[in-house]
């Protein structure tokens, strides 16, 4: 079923900018976790994935080092540009149900770009 839309508590949101903030001015990555249902996404909390890579245009990891987790709904990451839109290399590269980018400077809802997982924009609300 397509995500039709994403659901974020406010603790998820302040996690992913406190995360990009201090990753800056070098990206960071961070997983998603919650559950989904009939199309809604609701985003509960963020894992730091293990031995993650971080540089000025680019962060990853291992799905290989992560334990088998269904709650796991796809990826976040910071684009310290400011831009929040996926780029060709976040397309190719997206896991699971949603892709969320934070765009510099991390401080509001604007700063948040949220995306399925073939790169259209999803509604969100955070509550």
């Amino acid at each position: 079923m397509p995500v039709e839309k994403v659901i974020f508590q406010s603790k998820v949101v302040d996690s992913l900018f406190t995360y990009s903030r201090m990753a800056y001015p070098n990206e960071g990555i961070l997983l998603l976790r919650g559950k989904s249902k009939k199309g809604v996404v609701e985003v509960t909390g963020v894992v730091v994935p293990p031995a993650a890579d971080h540089g000025a245009a680019f962060s990853s990891f291992s799905w290989w080092m992560l334990p088998i987790d269904l709650s796991y709904l796809g990826v976040a990451h910071s684009h310290p540009s400011g831009n929040h839109s996926p780029s060709h290399e976040d397309l190719l590269h997206a896991s699971g149900k949603i892709m969320v980018i934070m765009g510099y400077p991390y401080a509001t809802n604007d700063n948040l770009g949220v995306y399925d997982h073939n790169g259209n924009r999803v509604p969100f609300e955070v509550r």
